[in-house]
């Protein structure tokens, strides 16, 4: 797993009261568990909002990790396209850049005890693995590029544009690079 072959574990909870992660999971697919879905997912969201230039602390991100089968159901539901795909997510609000090419304006952060929510992301663990066997990519690899996809979108970075596919982009090399992953494109 990404995280072990770099020695990074999630911070400790001197950021967060007992208990409390930035990134609340819930796998309704088992094979997410072996797979280490939440501790993956709690450092790439980490060094998302840290590439983003947000603080750690103040912010809730809800991630499931689910199968295709309903991943398929939430694309059909939300984007009218009955099909698997890797990653969804649903901003809390909002946060688009102004222009093409901007940056989004960033969120304010709650308190510790009463997190602002920047919304929810699902990922597939079908799709997901599938993928990074066509391409050659370890399986930890490509779901951490995804896990800071869906943070960055709940952030506001799109990639309709082409100007803001290329803002979010590299900063997704740069973050990506932060936990030793290679460019994804």
């Amino acid at each position: 797993m990404v995280l072990r072959r770099q020695g990074l574990e999630p911070p400790g909870p001197s950021r967060y009261p007992p208990g409390m992660t930035l990134v609340e999971t819930v796998l309704e697919d088992p094979r997410w568990q072996a797979f280490g879905l939440a501790e993956l997912a709690e450092v790439a969201a980490r060094a998302a909002l840290t590439g983003a230039g947000l603080p750690l602390a103040g912010f809730q991100i809800g991630l499931m990790g689910c199968d295709d089968a309903r991943i398929a159901a939430l694309n059909a539901d939300f984007r009218s396209k009955p099909t698997p795909t890797n990653v969804l997510s649903w901003p809390s609000e909002e946060r688009s850049a102004d222009y093409a090419g901007g940056t989004p304006e960033p969120p304010e952060p709650g308190d510790p005890d009463d997190p602002e929510s920047l919304g929810d992301i699902a990922i597939a663990y079908d799709t997901c693995t599938r993928e990074a066997a066509d391409q050659a990519k370890p399986p930890a690899d490509h779901v951490t590029h995804l896990i800071v996809h869906g943070v960055l979108h709940l952030l506001g970075y799109d990639h309709v544009a082409d100007e803001d596919a290329a803002v979010m982009e590299a900063l997704e090399v740069r973050i990506l690079a932060t936990l030793g992953v290679s460019d994804p494109y």
